[in-house]
């Protein structure tokens, strides 16, 4: 059992979702944050740095939401929906954009193209989240 599912099964909190699902996203949000700041890291040792700023710019952005999601998701105590779902969806839109970016440099750049699909692969784990919290809610 991975620490994160470990934790959830281990906390006297109900946190309202598929403690499977959440252990599953909050350790994808996690894997995408770091996947997000490794590739900005190598984009800048790259010699076209220039033509990688838009990609940067993005990886930072979206590790900085991937790491705040996971944080948010981990608290099971009260949790307050509309702003699990509103981070949720941020989520969704920010590894969206930075995994389209990355894959667009994919062929170039091998740490694109793993960014870019640990960012697809936190993005659907999102939305599977979301689709059962909507699921959950009247």
């Amino acid at each position: 059992m991975e620490a994160v599912e470990q934790m959830l099964s281990t906390t006297p909190n109900e946190p309202g979702l598929s403690r499977v699902n959440l252990s599953a996203c909050i350790d994808a949000c996690v894997a995408c944050e770091l996947a997000c700041v490794a590739c900005a890291d190598a984009c800048l040792g790259e010699s076209q740095v220039a033509a990688l700023r838009k990609c940067i710019r993005l990886n930072l952005d979206c590790a900085d939401v991937c790491g705040t999601t996971a944080r948010l998701l981990s608290r099971s105590l009260e949790p307050q929906e509309d702003l699990i779902r509103a981070q949720l969806e941020l989520c969704v839109r920010a590894c969206k954009e930075c995994g389209a970016e990355c894959h667009s440099h994919a062929g170039m750049h091998a740490h694109c193209r793993v960014c870019g699909d640990a960012c697809r692969a936190c993005e659907e784990h999102c939305r599977k989240l979301l689709r059962e919290q909507s699921g959950a809610l009247p």
